[in-house]
């Protein structure tokens, strides 16, 4: 468990796609330099947020200004983590520990996908608004619109970074953040530019509303995670069930509120 606070920027300086030594594992493998302060008191086995993905420590230099990571497949299809050359910048964050200030929200490390950056605006006096393109849901994406866990004045989770939503455009598909000048200097997202990828976690408690919601008025493969799934026919099951569930509420509601007022009289 994270929080979004980048504590440090390490950069890229080694990548291994076939890594055959024991701690590559045979895999990708990923070392990141200049990351002293995150390795001061960490362990092989700990848990390190590289642009917002949580890893697995396999190996630490010495003097503890290197680390190894190994990379699975699936990271590397949901993340941006496979468009790192040598020499790129990445946010670094240990995980939480006992006791530590709370300044951030919630982040796990499991980016759910990538978004484009399709503006980058400056706001006087010193602030800079940046623009994000969602792709629609894919296969890729499980069936899953993740736009819809994003709501303006919410929490996002970018590059590892914790930022707040500052508005969303549904018909566009796209939503915006701001970063003030402290925030330039201490995370990567000023080194990138219009078309750059960027990982992006949503809101948990966003997910799990929706699943106990999905759950409840529909069941079985009505469940977000069955989305993938979904025929045409599915979705107009999804949508005339919807209408009713709504339909029943808000006559409860208005039944309630008529029963109240009449007590009250």
């Amino acid at each position: 468990m994270f929080t979004g606070i980048v504590e440090q920027i390490g950069k890229v300086f080694s990548i291994t796609v076939s890594d055959s030594t024991e701690s590559g594992g045979g895999g990708f493998s990923l070392v990141i330099e200049n990351a002293n302060l995150v390795l001061d008191d960490a362990k092989i086995g700990d848990s390190i947020a590289v642009n917002g993905v949580c890893l697995t420590i396999t190996e630490i230099t010495d003097n503890k200004t290197k680390v190894k990571f190994g990379i699975a497949p699936e990271t590397l299809r949901k993340t941006n983590l496979g468009e790192l050359k040598v020499g790129s910048v990445v946010n670094l964050e240990r995980a939480m520990s006992v006791g530590q200030r709370f300044s951030g929200h919630f982040v796990q490390g499991h980016v759910d996908t990538t978004v484009k950056i399709s503006k980058i605006t400056q706001d006087p006096p010193n602030s800079v608004i940046f623009e994000f393109t969602v792709s629609p849901s894919s296969e890729l994406s499980g069936g899953i619109d993740f736009l819809s866990y994003i709501i303006p004045k919410g929490y996002i989770c970018l590059d590892g970074t914790s930022l707040t939503v500052v508005s969303v455009d549904q018909q566009k598909r796209t939503f915006t953040v701001m970063l003030i000048k402290y925030t330039q200097d201490n995370v990567i997202m000023m080194t990138k530019k219009v078309g750059d990828s960027v990982n992006i976690e949503g809101d948990q408690l966003a997910k799990y509303v929706e699943k106990v919601v999905m759950g409840m008025l529909f069941g079985g493969k009505f469940g977000s995670e069955g989305r993938s799934e979904w025929s045409e026919g599915d979705q107009k099951v999804i949508q005339s069930r919807t209408e009713n569930q709504l339909e029943l509420l808000i006559s409860k509601i208005v039944d309630e509120k008529l029963s109240q007022h009449s007590k009250n009289k």
